[in-house]
């Protein structure tokens, strides 16, 4: 698929070293603490081994999560979505137990300069991982925005994304929500 310049697709396995480089530019963000739940430090410190693992279980053909990337014409990843598979009646990475077979979008970002409606890029990656998760038989797709972070809520309501209602506490007992919006597919 083709966004405006970009080559929007699923990740190879072997491009574990530029998952890592995308992934510590996006926890060196400034608003990576509303956004991210992992920091610099620990990402930083993780073996090559890990984002072995990492890419290789969010490439193509995976089935329970799938990392989508914008690539410029210059082979620079402009950003990145991933989806994590969550089955109904399973316990998802949270604890929790999903009452659908749905998609939760996760690690969304997209490099400053390639931001904006003028370039596609947030806009691509987010209809190429809902055409996944529709093409994976998914219910619907949920995500969580701090609630601060009125840039990122005002995208996702734009891309048809709803508020549910439901909130969770951001970790680390600060207080702060993070709030669910959901989309079905339609």
């Amino acid at each position: 698929m083709n966004s405006r310049g970009y080559e929007i697709r699923s990740i190879r396995s072997d491009e574990w070293r530029q998952v890592k480089e995308l992934r510590l530019d996006a926890l060196r963000d400034p608003v990576a603490h509303l956004a991210f739940l992992e920091t610099y430090e620990k990402a930083v410190a993780e073996p090559d081994a890990f984002w072995q693992d990492r890419a290789s279980g969010a490439a193509v053909g995976a089935t329970v999560r799938q990392q989508i990337v914008a690539v410029g014409e210059d082979g620079v990843w402009a950003g990145s979505v991933t989806v994590l598979v969550e089955r109904a009646g399973v316990p998802d990475a949270f604890g929790e137990v999903p009452e659908y077979d749905q998609g939760h979008v996760v690690g969304v970002y997209v490099r400053p300069e390639h931001r904006g409606s003028e370039a596609g890029v947030t806009r691509g990656l987010f209809d190429a991982a809902l055409a996944w998760s529709w093409a994976s038989g998914l219910e619907r797709v949920r995500l969580f925005v701090h609630e601060r972070n009125g840039r990122a809520e005002a995208f996702y309501r734009k891309t048809g994304f709803l508020p549910t209602g439901e909130t969770t506490p951001m970790p680390g007992g600060t207080g702060e929500l993070e709030l669910e919006f959901v989309i079905t597919p339609g």
